[in-house]
C-alpha cells in the first residue's frame, strides 16, 4: 500500500492510505460476514481510509439510514481497532423520517442538526472522535456562517478532525471556506465529489442531483484543486458502477461521441499493462497530477483484490498522454 497525507493543519491532518474504501452498502445489501471479510482484508493490505455516512443505507428499506455506520462500530470493537484507521462519515442528507429521501425531506446543515447527527454518528461507529466529517449535500435553508461555524465548533471540541464537502457547487464550497478564513476558523480540507477517466456531459443533469451536474468534479474542479493545493479530492463511482465492464450500465450522462474514443484507449492499456480496465483507471486517478483518492465500493473480497493490484501499476508517460489525449 502507498500513502498520502490529507489536510494542512498539524493537529488534524492525517495520512491515509491513496486507496479508500466506501461502506455505503455494508450492514444492508452486503451481509455482514462478507463485509467483515472486505474490511479484514482491505487492513490487512495496508488500507487505513473507510469512507460511510450517516444516511446509508435508506433506500434499501425504506429508513433513515445508520446501517453502515452500525456495522462499521460492530466491525470496529470486534477487531479492537483504533485511531490508525480513519473513518471518514457524512451528514446532512439523512432523511428526517422514514419511506422520504434527503431530495424532499433532509435533515439539513443546521447548526443543531449538525451536533445531534454528528453525537449519532460517534455512537453508531463507536468512536469519541470523528476522524473526517463531510457536509454530505448542501443546504441554501441555512445561512452558510451558521453550517460554518457548526462544524468549527466539533472540532474546537475535539469530537471531529478534518472537515470536507461533496456534491456543492465550486463557489459554494470557496464561500464557506472563505467564511471560516476570515473568522480564523477551520474550514473544508477534503472535497468528495464524483470522478473517473470516462468524463460525463454537463448539460444533462443527474438523476440523483436534477438541479444540475453537482456531483461531478469537472474542469471547474480541476482548476480549483490547481489553486488550492491543501485540498484532496475524494473520488466516489470511480469505476463507474461496474459500468466499464458492463458497457449497459452507463449512465446516460456519458452517452456522447468522446465515450467510445476514450474506451478504446483504456483497452489498449490494458492489454499493454496486462491490466484489467478497471485497474488501468484507477492508476490512472492515482498518478494524476492533482490529489485524487479513489474511493472503490466492492461487494466481495475477489473486487477488492482487483482493486487493491492498481495500486501498484505504474503507468508510463506515453501513455498517460495517451488516455489524457482520447477525446
Amino acid at each position: 500500500m502507498k500513502y498520502r497525507t490529507i489536510g494542512a493543519d498539524p493537529q488534524t491532518r492525517r495520512e491515509v492510505s491513496v486507496l479508500a474504501l466506501g461502506a455505503m452498502l455494508f450492514g444492508s445489501v452486503t451481509d455482514e460476514r462478507t463485509s467483515f471479510a472486505v474490511l479484514d482484508r482491505y487492513v490487512e493490505a495496508g488500507g487505513t481510509f473507510i469512507d460511510t455516512s450517516d444516511n446509508y443505507a435508506f433506500w434499501t428499506d425504506g429508513g433513515q439510514g445508520g446501517q453502515s455506520e452500525e456495522l462499521l462500530g460492530r466491525w470496529r470493537r470486534s477487531r479492537g481497532v483504533g485511531d490508525e484507521i480513519v473513518v471518514a462519515t457524512k451528514l446532512g442528507a439523512r432523511p428526517l423520517a422514514p419511506g422520504t429521501s434527503y431530495v424532499d425531506n433532509p435533515e439539513g446543515l443546521s447548526a443543531k442538526v449538525i451536533r445531534e447527527a454528528a453525537d449519532r454518528s460517534r455512537e453508531r461507529l463507536g468512536t469519541e472522535r470523528l476522524d473526517l466529517l463531510y457536509a454530505h449535500i448542501d443546504d441554501h435553508t441555512v445561512p452558510q456562517r451558521e453550517t460554518v461555524e457548526g462544524f468549527a465548533a466539533l472540532v474546537a471540541e475535539g469530537t471531529v478532525g478534518l472537515l470536507g464537502a461533496s456534491n456543492q457547487a465550486v463557489w459554494r464550497v470557496e464561500r464557506a471556506r472563505a467564511l471560516a478564513a476570515a473568522a480564523g476558523l477551520p474550514g473544508y480540507e477534503v472535497l468528495q465529489y464524483a470522478h473517473s477517466y470516462l468524463r460525463p456531459r454537463t448539460d444533462v443533469p443527474e438523476d440523483l442531483f436534477p438541479d444540475g451536474s453537482l456531483g461531478h468534479a469537472g474542469a471547474e474542479m480541476a482548476s480549483y484543486l490547481r489553486a488550492e493545493p491543501a485540498l484532496t479530492l475524494v473520488a466516489y463511482s470511480p469505476l463507474l458502477k461496474g459500468a466499464y465492464t458492463r458497457p449497459d450500465r452507463l449512465p446516460r450522462d456519458f452517452d456522447h461521441p468522446g465515450t467510445p474514443a476514450r474506451l478504446a484507449v483504456l483497452r489498449e492499456i490494458a492489454d499493454e499493462t496486462g491490466a484489467t480496465v478497471n485497474q488501468v483507471v484507477l492508476a490512472w486517478q492515482l498518478g494524476h497530477e492533482l490529489p485524487i483518492v479513489p474511493l472503490v465500493g466492492v461487494s466481495s473480497v475477489a473486487q477488492l483484490e482487483e482493486n487493491l493490484a492498481a495500486v501498484d501499476l505504474e503507468l508510463s508517460a506515453e501513455q498517460r498522454a495517451r488516455l489524457d489525449g482520447a477525446h
